[in-house]
């Protein structure tokens, strides 16, 4: 039998193990609600660019190198509602999905040895891609209203004592991953004050910013900043579905232009982009209404039951927007165990390690709270409780919970 290993490198990957499909209760990764995917009105646009605009598929990179255009100017509309950002259809490259904007960003800005700012508790594909590519990783606290900037500011002198300055700040100012978080208007002004007294670009991802009902949606940063320092990300993955691989960036052209030459992938996807622009024009807006009410409905019956299963002895903060809770237990749980042993009865979750660069996150767990039904977000809970008391003696209660 043929031998790959000796064909590989030393800095190789470690194999994948083989997937073997979702858990019974799946409260974990960026899903959304199945039952919420427009499909009756993506049919009708998949079925009118078909019929109009088929043919050009025969073009090789019809779409040119930013991206469908169509799309793209919708999503300048999109940006002006939402984020109250002003922006070009020139200022914007479609990608396929956030996780391709943030690995094409890293590819122009970062080299080995490289230091970055993030969030100290963050979504969990920055910590793997950083990694990856040896970059020195300086994680900020983030508060009830977004990063602490007095922290920021203090590690920014003194890394600037070091004579080190860092490629980019990473934030995830509205609903951020994995706390839900909003970041206020005061703090944003801030960071980009910051950012222009240390000469250092931030990197805004705004991939949940759609996903808000709690609270009005504020600003982006990049709305805020005139001076071409904030490179933004955003997303229809979460408010489309997560099945469509679409994303975009967006950043004044002369940074732009410099990330191009790294999207080698040949362009994406153009029948998606097609059916996206065709579909959004129309129903965007109305269908993220929609989503929106059933993930507040969704989030609510997560946090009841929470709280019927694992009373006082869990913390947590009602969600104004996204997908996801942050749960926080006594420090007698460790929540790699909690995994370990929740899987193994068909319970999934995201322990806070993955999400985090402090071990005292490891008290933590991210819960996805769109994706499961109301019988399995109830059920899937009792029974993370039952794994939780059974291992750590948390809750007390849970034998007298029917």
């Amino acid at each position: 039998m043929f031998n790959i290993d000796k064909f590989l490198h030393k800095d190789t990957l470690p194999g994948s193990q083989k997937w073997n499909g979702f858990p019974i209760f799946n409260f974990i990764g960026g899903h959304n609600d199945e039952e919420l995917v427009p499909l009756k009105d993506l049919e009708k646009a998949a079925k009118k660019v078909i019929l109009e605009n088929g043919k050009i598929l025969g073009k090789y990179n019809y779409t040119g190198p930013l991206g469908y255009l169509p799309l793209r100017k919708f999503i300048t509309k999109k940006l002006k509602k939402g984020a109250k950002m002003d922006c070009s259809e020139e200022e914007i490259l479609i990608v396929s999905g956030s996780l391709q904007a943030l690995d094409l960003v890293n590819e122009t800005l970062l080299r080995n040895g490289d230091t970055v700012i993030i969030e100290e508790a963050c979504y969990g594909g920055v910590f793997t891609r950083l990694s990856r590519l040896n970059i020195n990783i300086e994680g900020i606290p983030v508060e009830e209203d977004g990063i602490n900037i007095n922290k920021l500011r203090d590690k920014l002198t003194s890394l600037k004592n070091q004579s080190i300055i860092p490629r980019y700040i990473y934030t995830i100012p509205t609903i951020q991953n994995p706390t839900g978080t909003v970041m206020s208007l005061e703090k944003r002004i801030d960071l980009i004050n910051l950012s222009k007294e240390f000469n250092i670009p931030i990197f805004e991802d705004d991939c949940y910013a759609d996903l808000i009902w709690g609270e009005e949606r504020p600003p982006s940063i990049r709305s805020l900043d005139h001076s071409g320092r904030v490179i933004y990300c955003g997303t229809f993955s979460k408010s489309i579905a997560p099945g469509f691989r679409l994303g975009y960036l967006v950043a004044d052209w002369k940074i732009l232009s410099r990330i191009l030459p790294y999207k080698t992938d040949a362009g994406t996807g153009g029948l998606e982009q097609l059916v996206l622009a065709e579909y959004c024009e129309t129903y965007f807006f109305k269908h993220l209404k929609t989503l929106n009410k059933q993930l507040e409905i969704k989030s609510k019956i997560m946090c009841e039951a929470l709280d019927k299963f694992f009373g006082n002895s869990v913390e947590y903060k009602k969600p104004v927007g996204g997908i996801y809770i942050w749960v926080s237990f006594p420090k007698k749980v460790d929540t790699k165990i909690l995994f370990d042993k929740s899987l193994e009865v068909g319970v999934a979750i995201n322990p806070g390690v993955e999400w985090s660069i402090e071990e005292e996150n490891n008290k933590k767990i991210r819960l996805c709270f769109a994706n499961p039904t109301k019988k399995e977000i109830e059920d899937g809970i009792k029974s993370l409780a039952e794994i939780c008391q059974k291992q750590f003696g948390i809750p007390l209660n849970i034998a007298n919970v029917n």
